[in-house]
């Protein structure tokens, strides 16, 4: 059973202030969704999310078990409250093992059909996944089934058997990674049962229409990973009978598996602020789980606004900002990007807006349309450029901003959209086996 135990311990410290109606909370915690957070500890202490702000800075990873709130949290905020005083409560590593979630255990059962030829004929994917007495999470093994590969006939069921365990909770490439594990294993037995090399079976099954929601995909290059790490790998040299690639005293083993993942975006709002001193200041309730967003940020905007990274500033982590993507489900940096490109545009907009409306601006009286935002300078046609900071400056403003809104897709009725949006992949790996001292270990990956 895999467990939640990153490297940074789950942990909350809780600091009330004010009385009555101005009661204020602030949570200083390891979460991966401090807007989420926010919202559900102002539902339990009873009190207007307002009154509610969470902080995470940085985090030391998370892998989806600190996407939702837990109890502890909840505790150290009313005991916060009850002795007021600020409380530090820490989840240690053994009760990690209990008391933050876990990647539940699967049943699964895979029955798949194909022609003399090698096309799928039929395919159906059963699975029970394990659950608590209480909560509704659900790992969704079914959830790439109906869609990865062309087949007329696919039923996926599931349930949930209910046990006197912890909470199971999402971990890492939740429902896709047991799924996908369960699926390309029955597509390499098929293969075996057909004679055929499991690459080709699997490129004949290609499908570039997403038969669950029947949008085509938006891009989708599953048939050129598998020939270019193919080729990469060599896997022309494979021979298929088993334990007959030996190198030394080793046995090699060789297998391929296709990958894929969802490509969504949450609503997501990022400002980008021109200031006064010549440097841009971003800001959104996003999170850096250590992937780099306060970099990725940083290089983003330097790109849209071109100017260089060390007159950006970043400011994400805290829900008193404009409420920024989650770090889940690999979204937040592509959900970023559409936000922060907006803000930027919206921000360069008004800065050339401001420049032609200001009496003390080279540029005033000029059509603000015809003026021009360029590597951190406007310009008009007229002649003459003036850095950003110095026109904020004569617009005698602090700063000059533009914000940026991301709708999200997740969770939308895929039906009603014009594409179906996935990332697709290819694993080659291969394995030797020493029988003598007993030892397997992974030798190559491509």
């Amino acid at each position: 059973e895999e467990t939640h135990n990153p490297i940074e311990l789950h942990a909350t410290v809780a600091q009330w202030s004010g009385k009555g109606a101005d009661e204020s909370v602030t949570i200083y915690e390891t979460s991966q969704a401090i807007a989420t957070h926010r919202n559900v500890i102002a539902q339990i202490l009873g009190v207007p999310k307002e009154n509610v702000r969470v902080i995470t800075k940085f985090l030391g990873s998370g892998f989806g078990g600190k996407l939702w709130p837990w109890t502890h949290s909840a505790l150290a905020a009313q005991t916060a409250r009850l002795i007021k005083r600020p409380v530090k409560l820490v989840i240690d590593r053994h009760m990690a093992f209990t008391n933050v979630g876990h990647r539940p255990r699967t049943q699964q059962h895979i029955k798949i059909s194909a022609d003399e030829k090698g096309n799928f004929t039929s395919l159906t994917h059963d699975y029970a996944t394990q659950g608590a007495m209480f909560g509704d999470y659900k790992e969704n093994c079914g959830e790439v089934t109906g869609f990865l590969y062309k087949c007329p006939n696919v039923m996926v069921t599931s349930g949930v058997a209910r046990r006197n365990q912890p909470v199971p909770t999402s971990m890492r490439g939740p429902g896709a990674v047991p799924g996908l594990f369960a699926l390309e294993s029955s597509i390499d037995e098929l293969a075996v049962e057909l004679g055929m090399d499991p690459v080709e079976l699997r490129i004949l099954n290609d499908v570039q229409e997403d038969q669950v929601s029947g949008n085509p995909f938006s891009s989708r290059k599953f048939k050129e990973c598998l020939e270019l790490g193919s080729s990469k790998f060599g896997w022309s040299k494979r021979s298929a009978k088993p334990g007959s690639m030996k190198q030394g005293e080793e046995v090699l083993g060789w297998g391929v598996a296709a990958c894929t993942w969802q490509a969504k975006k949450v609503p997501t709002e990022a400002l980008v602020e021109f200031t006064e001193q010549g440097r841009i200041r971003v800001k959104s309730a996003t999170h850096d789980i250590g992937t780099g967003m306060y970099t990725a940020i940083a290089q983003i905007v330097s790109e849209l606004a071109g100017v260089p990274l060390n007159i950006i500033d970043v400011e994400i982590g805290d829900t008193d900002l404009p409420p920024g993507a989650l770090a889940g489900g690999s979204m937040a940096t592509g959900s970023m990007i559409s936000a922060l490109s907006q803000a930027v545009k919206k921000a360069t907009a008004n800065l050339t807006g401001g420049a032609a409306a200001t009496p003390s601006s080279p540029f005033y009286g000029q059509k603000p349309e015809a003026l021009q935002y360029m590597k951190g300078k406007v310009s008009g046609p007229k002649g003459g450029s003036v850095s950003f900071g110095e026109l904020v400056r004569k617009m005698n403003m602090s700063s000059v901003a533009g914000k940026g809104v991301e709708p999200g897709n997740f969770g939308a009725d895929e039906k009603k959209a014009k594409f179906s949006t996935k990332s697709f992949g290819a694993h080659f790996v291969e394995v030797a086996w020493n029988p003598g001292l007993a030892r397997l270990r992974v030798s190559r990956v491509v």
